[in-house]
């Protein structure tokens, strides 16, 4: 009988659609690279648009409104908004340690509740509505429970269930989190168990924090800014036949003045320069993963997959903004300078500042919009897929997919069944669909429609077309394959389409127990404002 492959889920964090070297990007990701070259490049994978809905989706095999967490970490009192993962939706782990699977997770959780970064002394982690990783189905973790933290000074980091009090010098997230991921796979071995590895980074979301000497690789490289960035990043992926067809470029975004018109350039340059170090820090941390994967001999009964949770990020890190939610000193005691400083460097410790929206654009060309949205530069990521002998697509492969099919797939990979039932409670069928086939070369395409919503930004894809609208605005219509830039909408000429869509839609948003963003809103205020009562 032949052995159960073990399985690595590789999710990045904030990781646009263009900036991978095998998707037209200047930053080097050898190793990502080799995993699409000798295995398969999905070009239409679809995640949730924002972290913790990507990551319910992508652990429970359910959108994430089905999974309990329709917005983010804060609960807004609906079965659909409870901020954590419900108790009637079952985690890849939960699967696959029933079929006798060693699960392990390193890295970012960010499915079990909110929490006020500067407040950790009164987090309530292991609590009903915090579950951790080990109540969700996982032997092992190691990384942090909430959805970021300080590269080189996390505020609150949890080993199997264990608060981490202390941090080497020399400590870095992404490389602690390989060599966690590493040590946990040599156990699995040591055990003779098939093992499944969720390596969940925090790369390359903000702070903007990397090591000097992968910095400077990028010295002088974006000095030519974005505008000739994206151009570049688009020539570079029409040159290797990576799409259907060589769709048009999006227009740099309205809110993102012209290279030559923007202040400051030589912090903006090292801006994207402290981001492509962190992209390609990740992408060794990767390489030693791999190479120790070969060490063990694990490599070939490997399916490896990888993929990130949202385009791109736009968000500004302004000091009294975002950045005032986290703490303003390192753990020994060093002051930051918070926000998006255009007087200071960002890539040091002391520093916290994001690459915002010009970048951004860079990040998810061609495509229009940013992490939140809907829109194709919101919720498009390239999925690769690695398991030698087993699949192998020679050039991409453009089927319609998402996060949601990323469970159903891992489970016939091992040929374990989807539970029923656990601890008492019935489990909600899957609502994805295996990708196996279709990375096996078998003609392949998506049966049911495909759904997003947050915040109020919504859409569906039904086969080519895709319904979408920003919140309180109207709908558009676009044909995906023929535009996926969604430069040309066709709603004024396809009124009985458009009209089916909305319904269809409407259908799915009334059974998942979508909110209207207008009633959401104000319930995740009065959320925010209770927990800082209590903090």
């Amino acid at each position: 009988m032949s052995r159960k492959p073990n399985i690595i889920l590789i999710l990045a964090d904030d990781l646009g659609f263009a900036d991978l070297g095998c998707t037209g990007s200047e930053i080097r990701t050898p190793n990502i690279d080799g995993l699409a070259r000798d295995g398969a490049l999905l070009t239409a994978m679809y995640n949730c648009a924002r972290c913790c809905p990507t990551r319910a989706s992508l652990l429970t095999g359910l959108y994430p409104h089905n999974a309990g967490i329709g917005h983010m970490g804060a609960d807004l009192g609906t079965p659909a908004y409870r901020g954590f993962l419900r108790n009637d939706c079952a985690t890849i782990a939960e699967h696959l340690r029933a079929a006798g699977y060693r699960t392990c997770m390193s890295g970012k959780w960010h499915v079990g509740g909110d929490f006020m970064a500067r407040e950790v002394d009164s987090w309530r982690v292991g609590d009903v509505d915090h579950p951790t990783p080990r109540q969700r189905g996982f032997d092992r973790f190691y990384g942090i429970v909430d959805g970021v933290t300080h590269f080189f000074s996390p505020h609150y980091m949890l080993e199997d269930d264990t608060r981490v009090e202390t941090f080497p010098d020399d400590f870095y997230f992404t490389d602690a989190i390989t060599d966690k991921a590493i040590g946990m796979v040599e156990e699995a071995v040591e055990m003779e168990q098939p093992f499944f590895l969720y390596l969940a980074h925090t790369a390359p979301h903000w702070p903007l924090h990397a090591h000097p000497e992968d910095i400077a690789r990028y010295d002088g490289v974006y000095g030519r800014g974005w505008d000739a960035l994206r151009s570049s990043r688009h020539e570079t992926m029409n040159a290797m036949g990576l799409f259907q067809t060589n769709w048009q470029i999006s227009p740099r975004d309205a809110d993102v003045c012209p290279w030559e018109a923007a202040p400051h350039k030589d912090w903006e340059a090292r801006k994207m320069a402290t981001y492509a170090a962190m992209v390609d820090r990740m992408d060794q941390s990767i390489g030693t993963l791999l190479a120790a994967l070969k060490r063990m001999g694990q490599f070939d009964n490997t399916l490896i997959l990888f993929l990130s949770d949202n385009g791109g990020c736009a968000e500004f890190m302004a000091e009294d903004g975002w950045a005032k939610f986290f703490p303003d000193t390192t753990h020994d005691g060093r002051h930051i300078e918070m926000g998006n400083r255009p007087e200071i460097m960002p890539g040091s410790a002391l520093t916290y500042q994001s690459y915002d929206k010009p970048w951004a654009n860079v990040s998810n060309a061609p495509f229009r919009k940013f992490k939140h949205y809907v829109h194709e530069g919101g919720i498009s990521t390239p999925l690769i897929a690695h398991w030698p002998g087993r699949i192998a697509a020679p050039v991409p492969l453009h089927a319609a997919c998402h996060v949601v099919d990323i469970l159903p797939t891992i489970l016939e990979a091992a040929g374990a069944p989807p539970i029923a039932e656990l601890g008492g409670h019935g489990m909600q069928p899957l609502q994805g669909e295996s990708l196996l086939g279709l990375l096996r070369g078998k003609k392949w395409e998506r049966e049911q429609p495909i759904f997003f919503e947050h915040e109020g930004n919504s859409a569906i894809r039904l086969g080519q077309f895709k319904l979408v609208r920003l919140h309180g605005q109207d709908w558009e219509l676009y044909d995906i394959e023929a535009d996926r830039t969604e430069l040309n909408d066709l709603i004024r000429g396809e009124p009985d389409r458009a009209k089916a869509l909305v319904a269809e839609y409407q259908d799915w948003a009334d059974k998942t127990g979508v909110l209207d963003w207008n009633i959401a809103l104000p319930r995740l205020l009065a959320a925010w404002q209770m927990d800082n009562a209590e903090g």
